[in-house]
């Protein structure tokens, strides 16, 4: 068995990969299905978030768990953004004791063992954010486990795995200054809406989507001085909206009035889950012909949903996920030397982790053995309880009590020695022998 996290690493690989990759909450049931029916996967949990989506998974047997996975993404991406010409099998599943990293093509990489479980806790503490120290991917960690473990996909090993990561996330940010100054990727947005806006004075701002990203973005704007023109929302589901709307002292509209929005508006934000453009070329074209006013748009969605032709349009500034990204990426460091120390508390989380994580897969082998015996010491008192019945009570209490002592005596070394080599290849070696000896 092995723990495996399989996903987009390079931080600047191409937006298309990131959106081909997404799995939108509406998804999220069917394609962790997909994974468990699996024949070789146990478990799994998706992070999807705009600039990120992994896969952790518990697999059988590593060649052919990870071949699973690995099907998964390929049906998602392609060859031509997964990698048409990936390394070959001997190059890239050479699995070392203890974990490692290995290439499967493309920007995609896979994660085992120690490392997928250092990499996650990395992602849980914003050590691997485009917005390092970034506060809302802890909660997108912990919303990822309940979805799964919702779907019964997380079990007995991802189950603990992330909760605690979320523990080493919040013990990273609490001990050390790694989430000082922006860090958060709605802020970001906000930020590069305002520097191509010249400002937010006096500028009416249209932010379009109601869901996570823009409940963030709107907070991020309410939290500017300079923000003192009207701010608009336009959703689909009216409550939503005005929800959103409340926090920036704005007003919502229905998602048929963007059309008339935008002809108003000198900044537009956009954060939805749709999966096609809600704004072409051609219709702003057409609605802004003749306008005066310079537009700024950013499209904070993954899929985006702004067509890349609208850049292209006079007056309009188009900005997406990739110039956020480049954004952030501008204002890391201030908070790169927090990173050695963020380091070194993950350090002592994962030792704490192969800890407890080496118990709870001893127990299952240790229980097993001390309920065969059991069963064997009662079955072999039942065999001779017709001899056993002339005894005195105390006398049978006597064998009870010898034939017990004997079989913890007996187990008493095999029992520490599993244990305190549980979590090594060692350990391993002696639960599978103790599960092959007594049929267990």
């Amino acid at each position: 068995m092995a723990v495996v996290g399989v996903g987009v690493h390079e931080r600047d690989a191409p937006l298309e990969l990131f959106e081909r990759l997404a799995v939108v909450g509406s998804d999220l049931p069917k394609a962790l299905k997909q994974l468990t029916d699996s024949p070789h996967v146990s478990e799994a949990v998706i992070v999807s978030t705009c600039l990120r989506t992994e896969v952790y998974a518990v697999v059988e047997r590593f060649h052919d768990g990870l071949a699973d996975v690995e099907g998964w993404l390929r049906a998602r991406l392609g060859d031509q953004l997964f990698g048409s010409n990936p390394p070959a099998a001997g190059e890239r599943r050479s699995p070392e004791a203890g974990g490692g990293r290995i290439s499967l093509g493309g920007s995609i990489v896979c994660w085992y063992d120690d490392a997928a479980v250092s990499h996650l806790f990395e992602v849980a503490a914003g050590l691997d954010s485009p917005v390092l120290g970034e506060g809302e991917i802890l909660r997108q960690v912990r919303d990822a486990a309940e979805h799964a473990r919702a779907e019964g996909a997380a079990g007995p090993v991802l189950g603990p795995l992330f909760r605690h990561a979320l523990e080493a996330g919040k013990r990273a940010r609490n001990e050390t200054a790694i989430q000082r100054g922006t860090t958060s990727l709605a802020h970001a947005v906000v930020e590069v809406a305002a520097d191509h806006a010249l400002g937010l004075k006096d500028r009416r701002v249209l932010l379009v989507g109601a869901g996570e990203m823009a409940t963030g973005i709107a907070k991020a704007l309410s939290g500017r001085s300079d923000l003192t023109g009207e701010v608009v929302v336009a959703n689909r589901g009216d409550e939503r909206g005005r929800g959103v709307a409340d926090l920036v002292a704005g007003r919502s509209v229905g998602l048929e009035r963007l059309g008339d929005e935008l002809l108003l508006a000198d900044v537009a934000i956009l954060s939805t889950s749709a999966g096609e453009p809600l704004i072409d070329s051609s219709g702003l074209g057409e609605l802004r012909r003749g306008a005066g006013r310079r537009l700024v748009i950013v499209d904070a969605s993954v899929p985006r949903n702004v067509e890349a032709g609208v850049g292209g349009l006079e007056g309009v500034v188009l900005k997406d996920m990739e110039d956020v990204r480049r954004h952030a990426e501008e204002q890391r460091a201030g908070r790169e030397l927090e990173v050695p120390a963020v380091r070194a508390l993950l350090a002592e989380e994962l030792e704490r982790y192969r800890t407890t994580a080496a118990g709870r897969l001893a127990a299952p082998v240790v229980s097993a053995l001390r309920k065969r015996a059991e069963e064997v010491r009662a079955a072999e008192l039942a065999r001779f309880q017709g001899r056993l019945e002339s005894l005195s009570d105390s006398d049978r209490e006597a064998i009870e009590t010898i034939t017990r002592r004997v079989v913890a005596k007996l187990l008493h070394e095999p029992t520490v020695r599993v244990k305190d080599a549980a979590g090594s290849p060692r350990g391993e070696r002696l639960a599978e022998a103790l599960r092959t000896l007594f049929g267990l």
